[in-house]
């Protein structure tokens, strides 16, 4: 195994739980459009596939891509005045951080979340230590599970691709990460739901909290 040198993250459902303030935001929505409510649990699974799944779920794929463009629109204005009010770092990611800091080995952010978004997260929840890099949904023209944003967060640190792991909580994660030539690791504890069989992603290992990275790392 090759050494590991630079850890790169997953946002949401892998260094962020977020989808509380997710969920409240599209209970919002639903209530405004007359809609039922949906629980935490019901929409946590949906948080990783990405805000056009979310809608599709919550609104029973019933809406055209003009309807879900409105729904998108409305959704974010939501969310961004309640964006960070129940998000935090998943238990364990405190921990990691202070070993990655400990061995020097820096850290970065790759989602495919937009940056407006994502560096509204970033600045309103403490580190350890900052990180190296953030590339996000719109950073480039590509989002995963496309390696490109992997590979321009690789250039970002200044460390060779083979030499970086990428940790994710969806499949996408894990196909951007083998094409990028990244070690991947599969993150349990995300957003996953129980029809999703973890064990048959092409994943290099599975990590049960944030913390078993460092098994990972020489």
């Amino acid at each position: 195994m090759n050494t590991i040198k630079a850890v790169l993250l997953d946002l949401d459902g892998t260094l962020l739980d977020t989808a509380k303030d997710m969920t409240d935001a599209l209970n919002k929505l639903l209530a405004e459009e007359n809609k039922s409510q949906l629980t935490y649990n019901q929409v946590r699974i949906y948080v990783s596939k990405g805000l056009d799944a979310i809608l599709q779920y919550a609104f029973n794929k019933n809406v055209d891509d003009n309807e879900t463009q409105r729904l998108r629109n409305r959704y974010l204005e939501l969310y961004k005045k309640m964006i960070c009010v129940k998000t935090k770092p998943f238990d364990g990611i405190p921990v990691l951080l202070e070993i990655l800091l400990e061995k020097n080995i820096p850290w970065g952010v790759v989602t495919n979340k937009s940056e407006e978004l994502t560096h509204s997260l970033l600045a309103k929840t403490s580190f350890v230590s900052e990180p190296s890099c953030v590339v996000c949904g719109d950073t480039l023209k590509y989002r995963k599970p496309d390696p490109r944003p992997l590979m321009h967060a690789a250039e970002l640190v200044k460390i060779p691709n083979n030499n970086c792991v990428y940790v994710g909580d969806d499949i996408r994660d894990m196909q951007a990460g083998n094409a990028a030539g990244m070690l991947t690791l599969a993150a349990a504890y995300g957003y996953i739901s129980d029809e999703e069989d973890i064990n048959e992603w092409p994943a290099d290992g599975i990590v049960l909290n944030p913390t078993d990275v460092n098994n990972w790392l020489t």
